[in-house]
């Protein structure tokens, strides 16, 4: 095996005891590096260790950039690298504190590193947790069309509401347009209920009950969309495989054994 070989199988792959015992320190650098910038935006530790923060951050931030062009100039598929997720994820972690040094205050957004985390599965073999998240994100994209209707349902409701609240309260009440007041309907059937404006009048009052009430409905109608989609996502996980021996039917894509008898599948029926 050539070098880079050798440094692509260590950075890509977790198959190896080098290969793994980078990516531990790779997910234990994120922590730090999340870390102090936590503690970095808390005012006492920062009069404190700013200067120690500061340099931490740096040191961190320059290792990070040389791991992600060292992907880059590794990788067999360099395009395919930077176009991937945890391609696009590696770079967008490394930009807020180079962004720092034109937009102050912008190297917060460094937390976005935690999701640089998700390498763990990888490294542990999680592989059980990773296809349940896939599966996951299968029921949100699925019920994406459903969801957007519902939400532009809600909008269209909370600016009638909004409008008929501007209408009744007015001005005198905090109902100073109807913008602010589609914000009050969206506070209000949300159940969030900030208090910042609120009706005065006994017909407002009852405007408000209203859309309190139709507020509890309506929390419940993303979740069942959702569910439904994770049920049908769970679904097409499995396959109809007969088990031989008891004739149970549905079992997981990747089951060697009946989830009933304990019989391997495919096999004789037993006398």
């Amino acid at each position: 095996m050539t070098t880079k070989q050798r440094l692509e199988r260590i950075i890509f792959e977790s198959d190896t005891p080098a290969g793994k015992a980078f990516d531990v320190i790779l997910i234990w650098a994120i922590v730090f590096s999340i870390l102090i910038v936590l503690f970095d935006s808390v005012d006492t530790l920062h009069a404190k260790y700013g200067e120690l923060f500061f340099i931490l951050e740096w040191v961190f931030t320059i290792l990070f950039s040389i791991e992600y062009l060292l992907r880059v100039f590794i990788s067999i598929r360099p395009r395919k690298y930077t176009l991937s997720f945890l391609g696009i994820i590696d770079l967008i972690s490394i930009i807020p504190t180079y962004l720092s040094l034109v937009i102050a205050g912008s190297q917060y957004l460094v937390v976005i590193r935690g999701l640089r985390i998700l390498r763990v599965f990888r490294v542990l073999k999680l592989y059980h947790y990773s296809r349940d998240g896939i599966v996951m994100m299968r029921a949100l994209i699925n019920s994406s069309r459903k969801i957007s209707v519902f939400i532009l349902s809600i909008l269209v409701i909370v600016t009638i509401m909004g409008s008929l609240m501007y209408v009744i309260e007015g001005a005198e009440s905090g109902f100073k347009d109807i913008p602010n007041s589609i914000y009050w309907a969206i506070v209000t059937l949300s159940t969030v209920g900030y208090g910042d404006i609120s009706p005065v009048t006994p017909l407002g009052k009852m405007l408000a009950s209203v859309i309190m009430l139709l507020g509890y409905g309506i929390i419940a109608v993303p979740t069942g969309i959702v569910t439904s989609e994770f049920v049908s996502a769970r679904k097409e996980e499995t396959e109809s495989r007969a088990c031989t021996n008891c004739g149970a039917s549905v079992h997981q894509v990747d089951a060697e054994h009946c989830y009933k008898c304990g019989v391997k599948l495919n096999q004789p029926k037993s006398q």
